[in-house]
C-alpha cells in the first residue's frame, strides 16, 4: 500500500483544472484506484461536495478510503466509494441515488499497483502468474487461458488489434509451438517466447519487446475497448448541463475511442453533407474543449515516467 501512495497522479494539475470543482460539486472519479487525483479533488470539492469514487480492486478502494477519510471533517466531501467496473456506471451511480453529477474522471490503464505486484501477472518486467485480471473475484477469463487454449488465428488477431504488433502471428505461431512442450503459466515464460519469436534486430528498437503482446492479453481478459465505449455513453448521459467530462488514456486505441465519442456527441446531425440547412434535428450534446489532447510535460515524464504515453481530452455537457 505504501508505494501506492507514493504512485504520483498523471496530469494531475490539468485535471484538477479542467473538472472545475467548486462549480461542480457532484464528482465521480470513476477509475479511483487509490485517490491520486480525488485527494486533491476532495480538497476542492469541499464539505458541500459529494465525491462517488469506483475501483475494482478492493484493495485500492480500501487504500482511497483511508486516504480520504484523513482529510479533516470539516473540509471533506461526503464519500461514496463503491466497488465494480465503470462499465456498469448507469447500475452504480443509480445505487447512489442521485439525479445527475457534475463531473466525471476516467483514468485509463492500470494502476501502478497493478504492475508492481507480481501476483498480478500484468508485468513482463517481473516474474508471476499470467493472470491480469483487474477484478479477480468477478472474472473467470486469464491470460493464462487465452495463451493456452485460443489457436493461432485468433492469438494473432487480437495481438494485431489491440497492440498493432507487426509480428504478431509470428508471435501466436511461437506460443502454439511451445505451448505443445508444456503449459504457458508464468510471465517470463511468455516474455521468453515472445523474445524468441521477433527478430534480433527488431528487438534493439521500441521498447520491450514483450510490452505490446502483454498490453494486447491485458485487453482481451478485461474487454477494455468494450467497457470504455459503455462506460464513456453512461457518463454522457448522467452529466448535468456544464458538466465536465475529462479522460486519461495511454495509447491510441483507447484515445481514438475517447476522441471518437467525443466527436459523436459533438456532431449529432445525420443530414447528407448537401443539403444547405439541418432537417434531422439532432442537437449537439457535448461541446469539445480539447481539440487536440492535453500531453505531460517533459518536467513531468521526467518525474514520472509513466506519464510518456498520457492523453487528456476533455468535454463539457451542453
Amino acid at each position: 500500500m505504501t508505494s501506492e501512495y507514493r504512485h504520483i497522479p498523471v496530469l494531475l494539475d490539468e485535471c484538477i483544472d479542467a473538472l472545475d470543482l467548486p462549480d461542480h460539486p457532484v464528482f465521480v472519479d470513476a477509475t479511483l484506484g487509490f485517490a491520486g487525483h480525488s485527494f486533491e479533488a476532495a480538497k476542492q470539492l469541499g464539505r458541500d461536495g459529494l465525491l462517488i469514487g469506483i475501483d475494482q480492486d478492493e484493495v485500492a478502494l480500501a487504500g482511497a478510503a483511508e486516504r480520504l477519510e484523513a482529510i479533516p471533517g470539516a473540509d471533506r466531501p461526503e464519500l461514496a466509494l463503491l466497488r465494480g467496473n465503470f462499465g456498469d456506471l448507469d447500475d452504480m451511480l443509480a445505487s447512489c441515488e442521485i439525479p445527475g453529477i457534475d463531473a466525471i474522471l476516467f483514468d485509463l490503464g492500470v494502476s501502478s499497483v497493478q504492475i508492481d505486484t507480481q501476483s498480478r501477472g500484468f508485468s513482463f518486467k517481473e516474474n508471476g502468474p499470467l493472470d491480469m485480471r483487474m477484478d479477480p473475484g468477478k472474472q473467470t477469463l486469464t491470460a493464462q487461458e487465452i495463451v493456452n487454449t485460443y489457436n493461432a488465428a485468433d492469438l494473432a488477431r487480437i495481438i494485431r488489434a489491440y497492440s498493432d504488433e507487426k509480428w504478431a502471428s509470428r508471435i501466436a505461431d511461437f506460443i502454439v509451438k511451445a505451448r505443445e512442450e508444456a503449459p504457458i503459466e508464468e510471465s517470463g515464460q511468455l516474455v521468453d517466447i515472445i523474445k524468441a519469436a521477433i527478430p534480433a534486430s527488431a528487438r534493439r528498437a521500441g521498447g520491450h519487446p514483450a510490452k505490446r503482446t502483454f498490453q494486447a492479453l491485458r485487453i482481451e481478459v478485461n474487454s477494455e475497448l468494450t467497457v470504455l465505449r459503455r462506460g464513456l455513453d453512461a457518463a454522457v448521459r448522467w452529466l448535468n448541463p456544464g458538466g465536465m467530462l475529462v479522460v486519461i488514456s495511454y495509447h491510441s486505441l483507447e484515445d481514438r475511442i475517447v476522441k471518437d465519442t467525443f466527436a459523436r456527441f459533438a456532431n449529432r446531425c445525420t443530414c447528407p453533407p448537401e443539403l444547405p440547412v439541418c432537417a434531422c434535428g439532432k442537437q449537439p450534446i457535448l461541446d469539445v474543449v480539447t481539440r487536440k489532447p492535453q500531453l505531460p510535460t517533459p518536467e513531468e515524464i521526467e518525474r514520472n515516467p509513466r506519464a510518456r504515453s498520457a492523453k487528456l481530452r476533455v468535454a463539457r455537457k451542453r
